[in-house]
């Protein structure tokens, strides 16, 4: 019943926060921390229920996945133009992943580094808020192969735990002058192959840990995790409509705070 009620409660955390700018990753290393719930074995199950969320996206925007398989279509996010805009976006990730997955499982996935990640983040989302110019682009069709390019190396800082995934491409995005709806729904998008990709990896490596008895265990944290996702990704968009991301840097920063608190005591 302890595991199955982890599993509730990192499946919810991850669901809630893989898709918007906070750290899905960092928030999971302090949730395992809290609940004791750490090494190699939760650090399968971490991954592992990365799936739920990814395929509530998948869910959600299935008529723009459609769209990528309509080849007629020559301009905007579909057919190869759009594989195009996402394989650009999904490069730079892969690359620096694979040659820095060692380094960065072995000295980045504490609660010192998380802390650093969610604080520095924090206070980018609070500059690109005051500091940005009016965006030009509107629309996921609005997207050039340059633009994907740009928010792909953006999306390069998040290996760093605490920074976000989802507030790297975001912030990129709009920094390139991309409008905040669209930035976040591209996000979205992008998420899925580079998260397919890493979690296969994952997986793969540490496919030793997995057993037939953790089935049950691991069922319920991708099920919770999709629900979580897919409420989540409905809300932050609606929200990206009528308000700014200030409250997700304040917030972050907030959290930073706490954490440096609750490390040095």
């Amino acid at each position: 019943m302890v595991d199955l009620l982890n599993a509730v409660i990192l499946g919810v955390v991850e669901g809630l926060t893989e898709f918007i700018p906070v750290s899905s990753t960092g928030h999971l290393i302090i949730a395992g921390h809290l609940l004791g719930f750490e090494g190699a074995k939760a650090s399968t199950f971490e991954v592992f229920i990365q799936l739920g969320a990814i395929l509530a996206v998948v869910v959600l925007y299935k008529e723009r996945f459609f769209r990528l398989l309509d080849f007629s279509k020559t301009r905007g996010f579909a057919g190869w133009n759009g594989f195009v805009l996402l394989g650009l976006t999904t490069l730079p990730a892969l690359i620096f992943g694979f040659l820095a997955h060692k380094f960065i499982k072995e000295h980045l996935f504490n609660t010192t580094t998380v802390a650093i990640g969610l604080g520095v983040g924090g206070v980018g989302i609070l500059l690109a808020e005051r500091f940005l110019p009016k965006p030009e682009k509107h629309g996921l069709d609005s997207l050039r192969p340059q633009d994907a390019l740009l928010i792909g190396l953006f999306q390069c800082l998040a290996l760093w735990p605490g920074v976000s995934r989802a507030g790297a491409t975001i912030l990129g995005a709009m920094i390139i002058g991309t409008e905040r709806k669209t930035a976040a729904e591209y996000s979205f998008l992008a998420a899925v192959p580079v998260m397919f990709a890493a979690t296969g990896y994952d997986l793969l490596k540490s496919r030793s840990f997995l057993q037939a008895a953790d089935i049950p265990f691991f069922a319920v944290g991708l099920i919770v995790s999709f629900i979580a996702a897919w409420l989540a990704v409905r809300t932050f968009i609606q929200l990206l409509s009528r308000y700014t991301l200030t409250p997700f840097g304040w917030y972050r920063i907030a959290a930073a705070a706490a954490l440096l608190v609750l490390i040095s005591g």
